[in-house]
């Protein structure tokens, strides 16, 4: 009895020590290092283990069952804690991912559009140009981002009393005239309600320019050299130049490289970027308006140069400073300037009694320069700028506030003044600038750079739009034709 006894607790505790294991080996697949069996049984069971096994279940069993399912429950609820943990690491990995790709700032292309590309239609434009960002340290507007870099700036006055036509009329035709292949264009508007005003029609004739360009390029390339009955040359616009960036609004980041790159570099058009500010901004401290009764932005204007000029100094090597309501531009008037030094400056005389083209080779004072348009280098222009702001101060304090203060006549006075302008090469045009009425519209003004709108019933914007519909290929892009 005592060897059977003794035989029945060597096969109890091998019967426990092969199921212990077997627990243990399905439930330690995974948690091998948490728990480690110190005291492992033998693997292979003997036959006498086996015999004992059979013969001694029923009292094994009820010895082994307690452990057994004390091990399982430990082990489903540990997988449960495993898997809850592993859900919550990946929720949270999910989490930053997401945070992590959306602070990245999306990649625009650097090419507005390709021309290489086939068929461009006329109804809107080759891409979405309808953007709003600041055009200069938190300033301004920016309405189209030029393809590169320009050498020249146009810089645009709205008067307070100009409409909707005239402004509309002057960048449609400051647009076809090819001044935009070579230049930035700056509109300096009076208040932030102008400017509300004439946003629509700045973002319309953008559209209706990248149209034009567009649809020209392609008859160019398939049919014709030219289009036929229109006076827009696009030819001006494919003539691609590597100059670097445009200076106006944030850094463009491109997602091109290689031969791509290579390929839009040359196929591209170049144009430069139109962009504007309301005087309030450049001019905020209104520094005119402790010596006039009522400052209007025709002499206001001229405390907004300066500051807009010397924070885009050594960006620009000309500049053109012109009259929105009084003046629509043609053709490039910067050819003029273009070859001279940069303290050069360009200026009009008057009108003499309604005649244009009439010979002024002495500079009198008699003879008034016209203030609604000057241009030159850029250090030029901007040393007359200051010196005209410093003049119009010195002609209010003498009028005292009484009588308004005519831009042409302060002008006039400060060319006059040679010590003043000692820095500044002045060159007088000999010829004045003629006005529309007393030009024959048959010609279509091909041999005029700029003309005068005029004080008479003639109505300007009639005989423009005229002729501009009159071809069949213009008249399928505007849509007041």
């Amino acid at each position: 009895m005592g060897l059977l006894a003794k035989g029945k607790g060597k096969s109890n505790n091998t019967n426990t020590d092969n199921t212990t294991h077997n627990s243990n080996r399905e439930g330690m697949g995974l948690l091998l290092v948490f728990f480690p069996e110190n005291n492992a049984p033998n693997p292979t069971p003997t036959i006498a283990n086996k015999t004992n096994l059979l013969s001694s279940s029923s009292s094994s069993s009820s010895s082994s069952s307690s452990p057994f399912f004390k091990r399982t429950n430990s082990n489903v609820i540990f997988s449960k804690a495993q898997s809850t943990i592993s859900i919550c690491f990946f929720l949270l990995f999910s989490t930053l991912l997401l945070f992590t790709l959306s602070t990245f700032e999306p990649t625009i292309p650097t090419d507005p559009f390709f021309l290489h590309k086939p068929h461009f239609t006329s109804s809107k434009p080759p891409n979405d140009t309808r953007f709003t960002s600041t055009a200069l340290q938190r300033m301004g507007n920016l309405y189209r981002r030029g393809t590169r870099a320009m050498n020249d700036i146009v810089v645009c006055h709205v008067p307070e009393d100009t409409t909707s036509q005239e402004f509309q009329l002057f960048l449609r035709l400051l647009h076809r005239s090819g001044v935009t292949s070579k230049s930035d264009v700056v509109f300096i508007f009076p208040s932030p309600t102008s400017v509300s005003t004439f946003d629509p029609i700045v973002r319309e004739e953008n559209d209706l320019f990248l149209s034009l360009v567009a649809l020209h390029a392609e008859l160019n390339s398939t049919q014709w050299s030219k289009s036929p009955e229109s006076s827009f040359d696009v030819t001006r616009f494919l003539k691609f130049a590597k100059n670097g960036e445009s200076p106006w609004g944030k850094r463009i980041k491109s997602n091109m490289s290689g031969s791509d790159a290579e390929e839009s570099e040359l196929t591209r058009a170049s144009y430069g970027s139109v962009l504007s500010f309301d005087a309030n901004e450049l001019d905020p401290e209104n520094a005119l308006a402790g010596f006039l009764d009522r400052v209007p932005l025709s002499l206001r204007i001229w405390a907004c140069y300066p500051m807009l000029l010397g924070r885009v100094r050594r960006k620009f090597k000309h500049v053109m400073l012109v009259d929105v309501k009084n003046l629509v531009i043609l053709n490039d008037p910067l050819g003029r300037v273009r070859n001279r030094s940069p303290e050069s400056v360009y200026l009009y005389p008057v009108m003499n009694n309604g005649k244009h083209g009439k010979k002024n080779s002495e500079r009198t004072q008699s003879h008034l320069v016209n203030s609604a348009i000057l241009m030159g280098g850029a250090r030029g222009v901007r040393r007359l700028a200051n010196a005209m702001l410093i003049e119009i101060v010195r002609a209010a304090m003498q009028h005292k506030k009484k009588s308004p203060v005519s831009g042409s006549a302060i002008l006039s006075q400060l060319v006059r003044n040679e010590f003043v302008l000692k820095n500044v090469h002045l060159i007088v045009s000999s010829e004045s600038i003629p006005e529309a009425s007393s030009l024959a519209a048959s010609t279509w003004f091909s041999d005029y750079s700029i003309i005068q709108r005029g004080m008479g019933n003639y109505d300007l914007n009639y005989v423009i739009k005229k002729h501009i519909c009159s071809s069949v290929v213009d008249s399928s892009v505007y849509r007041d034709c």
